[in-house]
């Protein structure tokens, strides 16, 4: 059987700017990202039906047989039998969206969902349909991951210079080094990711995560839930947040029930709000509606992009989107919504030259022996083109 993660397309919309430069199954949830889940479960790889300008990066594969997955859904061992269990052309469908399908090679090129017999959802299902999910639920997923991925396993030893609190396990991939940290896990778990790095003086609670080749700097504050992708460094006090890889937020600064895409540097002393003075319910902007929404949370900081930035002693308020590849600098705070190739602050905004927002993402890209080709730059160009 071949396996594909489709777009939701209302989830995608509602997830922006974080899916402008991936599909929704390359977006972190707990420590894997919804494709590394889907993949553990089922034993094998999976494929991307997305947007056509990301389909060069993230490529379709098509088969015989396929079952197409809503990748906004977390796997379960029931969910899979669920799947698994579809007949050609069978639908399995939850309260408000297709939970997967069952198509032919025919019915896939011609997308005849209409055509299909739907089946009810049966299984619990765990699921990402905003921005805030991925910070709000974040506590479940890093659970249902520790699990998964320690499962059968033996962590490698915690040096006997951290001071630990509470019962909740500790994990420790290979090439891993922990020292002089005040470690807590009275209220959840702690992975920390193969060659990652928790400097002197850290102090963590769980439930925390933290991705493969990362540091945790000298004399951090962790608060959990909170999830450090893969080649970032984090330093300052951070709560409740989730960074999706290969970014810095490496000095002091507060940043707390955030999303922070790759790529990102957050400058020394950039401080996020995540509660309104009058203990409003926050609103964010929309992509779809074109909008602010409230997200029914109380506690709600920053939402940002891939590629973009912040200057020294940034200020950001309270449910702040920023898009892809801005830089933002300047005393004072800017709009609660800023668009994608920004250029300024709080004094006002002009879009960012294309060429020279490629220029420092290839040397940005060349820091971690990476190159920013031309699907890359074709990316780029893309979301730079729709951009007002």
């Amino acid at each position: 059987m071949n396996y594909i993660l489709f777009d939701d397309q209302k989830v995608r919309e509602d997830m922006k700017p974080l899916t402008f430069t991936r599909p929704v199954a390359d977006l972190r949830f707990g420590i894997n990202t919804m494709r590394e889940k889907w993949e553990r479960i089922l034993g094998k790889k999976t494929s991307s039906l997305t947007e056509q300008y990301l389909s060069k990066k993230f490529p379709l594969i098509k088969g015989d047989d396929n079952i197409l997955i809503n990748s906004s859904v977390c796997p379960t061992d029931d969910l899979v039998k669920e799947i698994n269990g579809l007949k050609t052309n069978q639908a399995l469908v939850g309260e408000e969206k297709i939970i997967a399908m069952n198509l032919s090679l025919d019915n896939l090129d011609s997308m005849e969902t209409s055509e299909t017999n739907h089946v009810s959802l049966v299984a619990d299902t765990l699921c990402i349909n905003n921005t805030w999910d991925l910070f709000s639920k974040l506590e479940q997923a890093i659970d249902k991951d520790f699990k998964a991925i320690t499962k059968g396993r033996k962590s490698q030893p915690l040096s006997k210079t951290n001071n630990v609190i509470g019962d909740n396990p500790i994990f420790i991939e290979e090439g891993a080094t922990v020292e002089f940290a005040i470690l807590n896990t009275n209220n959840g778990p702690i992975y920390i990711g193969k060659n990652a790095e928790v400097s002197e003086g850290a102090i963590i609670r769980g439930p925390f995560a933290l991705g493969e080749n990362s540091v945790i700097r000298m004399g951090a504050k962790i608060y959990g839930p909170t999830s450090i992708g893969p080649y970032c460094k984090i330093g300052g006090e951070v709560s409740n947040s989730l960074v999706l890889g290969y970014s810095s937020k490496a000095h002091d600064g507060y940043v707390g029930n955030s999303v922070i895409g790759e790529w990102c540097n957050l400058g020394a002393g950039t401080n996020t709000s995540n509660l309104k003075n009058t203990y409003d319910i926050v609103r964010v902007w929309n992509y779809r509606l074109e909008t602010f929404i409230s997200t029914d949370l109380q506690f709600c900081g920053l939402v940002m992009g891939d590629h973009s930035k912040t200057s020294i002693n940034s200020m950001l308020n309270t449910g702040t989107v920023v898009g892809v590849s801005t830089n933002l600098f300047g005393s004072g705070f800017p709009r609660q919504f800023v668009s994608s190739f920004g250029w300024g602050g709080f004094s006002g905004m002009k879009k960012y030259n294309l060429k020279k927002a490629i220029q420092v993402a290839e040397k940005v890209y060349a820091r971690k022996n990476l190159e920013f080709d031309n699907v890359e730059k074709d990316i780029f160009k893309t979301i730079y083109d729709c951009t007002i």
